[in-house]
Parts: structure tokens; C-alpha cells; sequence
């Protein structure tokens, strides 16, 4: 009887797949389809499933190497459906089964109605319909949705190379259209053709001031808070920023009604991951305790317009960095900063996903290893002191 084991099946995978006798490797996505390797080293893929209380039902899908796993996922993911509902256990010729499905425009329209205009937030919806209008639809739109295979995703992300972050972000919102629709049972599970894409590497920009650049930073916050106005009120942002680690927005828009002073306490009611309160050190409650208060505007960061919030801090923060001569650095890497120092100081990473309001500790995870630097040089200091304590003409104590 063969061994009941399981895997994520992919090129890389089936090829490694070795057995000493008959042996059937599930897939880890895709419940009841798998490879079934020979003592001999033959391979091929499979799908197994019961209709109502019958026994299994195992369907040979083809011969790995003739197909990919990609295609052989899509032809179990249809064995599967039709087994589950009572039909013939062989699939209909592909281009039938194409032909009577949706296409990846139906699929789209029916994502947009029923997740981006309902669940996303507007920054969020904006980003996707991006995604959506300038690329999914213009390479998809009119195709049947399971005409789409792996390797023309593969295709579609190669091509948009040149925007490497734009290219994982719009197979991502096509897996998601897809994922949606097998959720919804508008195709067979296992048709999504925007697994395992290999996407682009982030370029990581990672910035955290040095001690002497923070000082060079509060000589130019000075100086702007000194003209009054709104390059005031820029720079006390960008305090605020350093002072409690937060996002741009979550400041930008932030209103006095959300400010407890006597609590030493933030409550944001809409955040990137959703409400939040962020506790507020003695110096960001005197910093908030001496901005202005404009005249019927609710924001603590007042904007030129009446009631509302500024809406041109990249603009003033440009000037107020290339005065401190920190032309690199962005507004996020405040928060980095933030981050940086709270390490520094030997706060734990879930301790500092707290202050950030990080929803996932993977997130927190990528200033990792400012972590072991900040335990290196701790074990250096330590060390240090030891091996003096150890030297032989090292006073005794007490002498």
C-alpha cells in the first residue's frame, strides 16, 4: 500500500520525489491530488477523491514530464469536481471545459462588487482597480478564465520587469480574483494559475539616523518651527513621527478628539490595521501639549484649508531635509528609526510590534537583524569586561 505523505508538488519538488516502492506524494494545496512514484522511477500524477460514501476514486491525470504540474493541478482540480458530483471520473476535452467557464473579465467584475467595493479600504480599492484597469484586464479581460495557465502568468509578470513592485502586485490581485471565484465555486478549486510564480525580490530601503544625524535633524526642525506657519506644523509632524513611531497618515490625520493627554494616550480609530492606541511618552505629550490649535479645524496638523488636514508634508519635509542634509531619508524612516532605537535600548521585537501596531509579527520581523547586531556588541561589552576582570594585574576587590 502506498505511504500517505505530503508536499507542495512544483517542478523542483516532483523531480526531487524518489521511492524505494509505490509510493503517492499529496499535494499540500490541492486536497486528493498528488504524484504517485514507481520503485522503478516512473512517475505519474493523480487524483483521488469519494463520491458521497463510495470508496476513493483514483484518476491517473498524466505522465509527469509530458505535462506540467501546473496543468496536471487544473486537470485533478476538474477529476475532483466531476467525481464529487457524480459524473464520470474523465474530464471533458479542454477546450469544452474552457469555453463553458467564465472569463477573467466576469471574474473581475464580480471581485469588484463583492470584496473591493465592500471590504477594501479607499487607498486600498484604488490600488487594486490599478492593478486591475491598467494591466489584469488589457492581458486577460476577454480570455476564458481556466484558458489561463501557469505559464501565462508567468508571462504577464516577465512582462512588466521594468516595475518590478507593480508586476507582484498585479499577480497578486489575479491570484486573489482567482481564489475568490474557487471560494464562490465559480471554478473548480485548484484552477488558480498564479501559484508558485516566482515574484521580483522587494528592494528594501531600510534608513535609521544616526545619532549625529538626529541632532542635525533637530537643528533643522528648530529653525522650521521657528518660521511659524505651516513649515511649523510640518515639523512638528515630523516630531510626532520620531516620537511615536507612527505612520504618516496615522498623524497626518490625526484629530484632536483622538488625543487623551491626561491618559498619555492616542486612540486611532482607523488604522492600516485598523484601531489602534498608541501610548504617548512625556515628551510627545509636551510636543503635543504646545501645538497651535487653528481655528475650527479638528486636525492636529492643521492644513492651509479650513478643516483640513495638510496636505503637502512631503513638500516641506523635502526642504526641512536637504537643510539637515538628509536627502536620502523619507518620512517612513522615522518609523524605522523609531524601531532601530527601541532595539537599541533592548525592546523585543514583539514588544516593539506593539508600539508600531504591526498586525503580523513577520512584519516586525525585518528589523531581525538589527536585533542580533544590538546582541553582538551587548555580548562585546560583556566580554570586554570579563576578560578585565580576568587580567592577573587587576586590582583585587576591595583593595
Amino acid at each position: 500500500m502506498a505511504k500517505l505523505r505530503r508536499t507542495a508538488i512544483s517542478r523542483r519538488t516532483v523531480g526531487r520525489l524518489k521511492a524505494d516502492a509505490d509510493t503517492v506524494f499529496w499535494d499540500s494545496e490541492l486536497q486528493g491530488f498528488g504524484v504517485r512514484v514507481y520503485a522503478n522511477g516512473r512517475k505519474v500524477y493523480v487524483a483521488q477523491t469519494r463520491s458521497g460514501g463510495a470508496h476513493p476514486v483514483r484518476v491517473t491525470i498524466g505522465r509527469v514530464g509530458v505535462i506540467t504540474p501546473e496543468e496536471a493541478r487544473r486537470r485533478a482540480a476538474r477529476v475532483i469536481s466531476r467525481i464529487k458530483s457524480g459524473e464520470e471520473p474523465v474530464a471533458e476535452p479542454e477546450a469544452v471545459t474552457m469555453a463553458k467557464g467564465p472569463t477573467v473579465g466576469e471574474l473581475v467584475e464580480t471581485y469588484i462588487k463583492e470584496v473591493v467595493e465592500v471590504r477594501l479600504k479607499p487607498k486600498s480599492a484604488k490600488t487594486y482597480r490599478s492593478s486591475i484597469d491598467n494591466h489584469i484586464l488589457p492581458a486577460f479581460g476577454r480570455k476564458p478564465a481556466l484558458s489561463i495557465d501557469h505559464a501565462a502568468v508567468s508571462a504577464f509578470h516577465h512582462s512588466l520587469r521594468e516595475t518590478p513592485r507593480m508586476a507582484n502586485q498585479a499577480v497578486e490581485v489575479l491570484f486573489r480574483i482567482y481564489r475568490a471565484a474557487e471560494e464562490r465555486e465559480t471554478i473548480p478549486e485548484g484552477s488558480n494559475p498564479c501559484r508558485q510564480i516566482a515574484m521580483n525580490r522587494p528592494r528594501r530601503h531600510e534608513r535609521f539616523l544616526t545619532d549625529e544625524e538626529f541632532q542635525r535633524l533637530g537643528w533643522a526642525l528648530d529653525e522650521a518651527e521657528e518660521n511659524g506657519g505651516a513649515r511649523m506644523y510640518a515639523a512638528m509632524a515630523v516630531r510626532l513621527l520620531l516620537l511615536t513611531g507612527c505612520r504618516k497618515n496615522e498623524i497626518v490625520y490625526l484629530h484632536w478628539d483622538h488625543v487623551d493627554l491626561e491618559a498619555g494616550e492616542m486612540r486611532l480609530p482607523d488604522t492600516k490595521t485598523g484601531p489602534r492606541r498608541v501610548q504617548l511618552s512625556p515628551a510627545a505629550v509636551a510636543l503635543l501639549e504646545r501645538i497651535p490649535r487653528a481655528d475650527g479645524n479638528p486636525h492636529v496638523i492643521a492644513g492651509a484649508r479650513s478643516a483640513k488636514a495638510m496636505s503637502n508634508l512631503q513638500a516641506h519635509w523635502a526642504a526641512i531635509r536637504e537643510r539637515a542634509g538628509l536627502e536620502d531619508m523619507r518620512l517612513h524612516d522615522c518609523r524605522h528609526s523609531f524601531a532601530s532605537r527601541a532595539l537599541a535600548l533592548g525592546e523585543s521585537l514583539p514588544m516593539i510590534g506593539r508600539m508600531l501596531g504591526h498586525s503580523e509579527v513577520k512584519t516586525t520581523a525585518r528589523y531581525a537583524h538589527l536585533a542580533r547586531d544590538s546582541v553582538h556588541e551587548a555580548g562585546e561589552r560583556v566580554a570586554v569586561r570579563i576578560e578585565g576582570l580576568l587580567e592577573r594585574d587587576c586590582p583585587p576587590l576591595g583593595a
